[in-house]
């Protein structure tokens, strides 16, 4: 048994699934097999998070896990608030949910990074400035979104903060990731190119940033109920890794939660799922959809490309080149590329390809982009 597995000692049941059927049972969480009727703001919600580096690949995210799709959705749905977009995993912008968002910033505000003695030094803000700091920008904020020259205008027009200019001139990008963390601002709808930041409190739908006691559990759960069957290194790799909440956090939480996690053996791996979805998981039947994704997408992302049961080693190197994906019932089998209204489909997979499903898919692609695609070739 692994550290944090017998640091937590959930007591195994008789539970067993293949792995087929564990894919599968997270495909329908994920809105892929079958496909979902869902907004674009409760797909998010039900993924976590959806990087949101390029919005091209987010709209595709999100696309293709919906049966009717329109380009422009996702902009929509943060300019009115029912998706908000901030700093969360690994630094990155990422669109949440403004009712759930906020355990998943709380997790990243745990590790306190600006009280790190490199910041201070750098920013020559010490712990006690924060809390001015933080409400000097909500302030700045008051009369709507502002570019990051705008907001370093307003901000250094302070004299403890006219220090700043430079940071600011040089975009800041460091300083303003805890100011989203600590749900004082996140990204407004883009102007002339660039980003803005608005003031996250007065979205009617932002639910805060609940205690981190409070967080680590809800957001542990909602891994389990969409990424599970998973392991705890799951759990250390995307809550860990992803937002620093730090081992003995994760493990004092998952130990918390040892009453609601079912044990289950997928084909010789312990597995944990909520207790209220084992039922659904052991009824769950293996799935052969063919799904195109983007780079990046959340079902590689969220499992992580060293789980080798979604992404096969021998595929790794362009799951991690950012490819856009083939996957098959779950599993990473090539890769495609868009060429104006040419597709190209890559097979990585020793299984026979399956020419008629690439196909439809291929159609449901051109749907999605709204594009007369046609697969000039399968290789």
């Amino acid at each position: 048994m692994r550290g944090c597995e017998a640091a937590v000692m959930i007591h195994p049941t008789n539970a067993s699934v293949t792995w087929g059927q564990a894919l599968a049972w997270r495909l329908e969480r994920h809105l892929l097999d079958p496909i979902g009727s869902e907004s674009v703001a409760e797909v998010v919600r039900r993924c976590g998070a959806v990087l949101a580096m390029d919005e091209s690949l987010a709209e595709l995210a999100l696309g293709t896990r919906r049966r009717t799709s329109q380009p422009g959705k996702l902009a929509d749905a943060l300019a009115d608030g029912t998706l908000i977009k901030a700093f969360a995993f690994r630094g990155s912008m990422h669109y949440l949910s403004p009712e759930d968002g906020g355990i998943y910033l709380a997790l990243r505000s745990a590790g306190r990074q600006w009280e790190l003695p490199s910041w201070v030094e750098y920013y020559r803000l010490n712990p006690s400035d924060w809390p001015d700091f933080r409400a000097a920008v909500r302030e700045a904020l008051n009369d709507g979104p502002l570019t990051i020259p705008e907001l370093g205008e307003a901000m250094t027009r302070h004299r403890a903060y006219r220090h700043l200019k430079s940071v600011f001139d040089e975009g800041a990008g460091t300083l303003v990731k805890p100011l989203t963390w600590q749900g004082d601002m996140s990204f407004g709808p883009p102007r002339d190119g660039q980003h803005t930041f608005q003031r996250l409190d007065t979205n009617p739908r932002w639910t805060g940033i609940p205690d981190l006691d409070e967080a680590g559990p809800r957001a542990i759960t909602g891994y389990f109920r969409t990424y599970g069957p998973a392991t705890f290194e799951h759990i250390h790799y995307w809550l860990g890794n992803g937002l620093s909440a730090g081992r003995k956090r994760l493990n004092g939480w998952l130990s918390g939660l040892r009453d609601r996690l079912v044990a289950v053996n997928v084909e010789g791996t312990t597995a944990y799922v909520v207790s209220d979805d084992i039922d659904s998981l052991e009824g769950a039947q293996p799935s052969s959809a063919v799904r195109f994704l983007p780079g990046r997408d959340q079902w590689v992302m969220g499992s992580g490309t060293k789980d080798a049961h979604v992404t096969p080693p021998s595929l790794r190197d362009p799951v991690a080149r950012k490819s856009n994906l083939v996957i098959v019932g779950g599993v990473v089998c090539g890769t495609w590329t868009r060429k104006d209204d040419e597709l190209t489909v890559v097979w990585l997979d020793e299984r026979p390809r399956p020419d008629a499903a690439i196909e439809q898919e291929t159609a449901r692609l051109a749907g999605i982009l709204g594009r007369d695609l046609h697969l000039s070739q399968t290789l």
